[in-house]
């Protein structure tokens, strides 16, 4: 019976480990782990600053409310405050972003692939969507008008447009302390050294000539 007993307990211990649920940043162990940027020593996010060390500043960021940039050739800047920026994010598992779009800028199809985003409009609005992984590929899109709220689950496809003539404004919140980005376009066509012409035409069943224009442009 005891035998029994271990068996299952194991049993529900690899299902626990290999549940998605734990497939996020790990846990802080301590109060504090501010991260220290300026170790050399490599570790799975950021060394620990001393603690008696820690100041107000390291959990502090100023100037978010203040407008960015948004002229560029997607018509979009994304303002991330993660650890790098809030030393004080290093183990706690979130960040934070501001997205500035110019009237009919994008934010171009893109991944997080360490996290879920939970995305409200300040000011504006926004056509946003994710698409799901194969076979089904759906697509599943929403209109979004200030206050409203919209979620982008962790790993997929997804976007933001602003399709209106005035600028938008959206606040995001981000389940990793870096939740890095993918975004399509950059990584297919962009990449260093470039994927070749010939895997590319027909992965996207068109003439290389027309892969060639697209890179040129990344």
């Amino acid at each position: 019976m005891a035998a029994s007993y271990v068996l299952l307990l194991l049993a529900a211990l690899l299902a626990l480990a290999s549940s998605p649920a734990m497939a996020r940043d790990p846990g802080a162990l301590q109060d504090l782990c501010v991260a220290d940027n300026t170790s050399n020593v490599f570790v799975n996010g950021f060394v620990c600053k001393d603690p008696k060390l820690v100041k107000a500043e390291d959990f502090f960021f100023s100037g978010l409310d203040q407008p960015r940039n948004t002229s560029n050739k997607v018509g979009s800047n994304v303002t991330l405050l993660n650890a790098n920026r809030i030393p004080g994010l290093n183990t706690l598992g979130i960040s934070m972003a501001r997205v500035d779009y110019a009237p009919f800028g994008l934010n171009p199809p893109h991944i997080h692939p360490r996290a879920t985003e939970i995305q409200t409009v300040l000011e504006g609005s926004l056509y946003v969507g994710f698409v799901t992984s194969n076979p089904d590929n759906r697509l599943v899109t929403k209109v979004l008008r200030k206050g409203d709220v919209f979620v982008f689950p962790q790993g997929l496809i997804h976007f933001q447009f602003n399709y209106g003539t005035n600028k938008a404004v959206a606040l995001s919140g981000l389940s990793s302390q870096n939740p890095g980005v993918i975004t399509i376009a950059n990584s297919v066509f962009g990449s260093k050294p470039a994927i070749s012409d010939d895997i590319l035409a027909k992965a996207l069943g068109v003439d290389k000539k027309i892969v060639d224009r697209i890179q040129a442009h990344f």
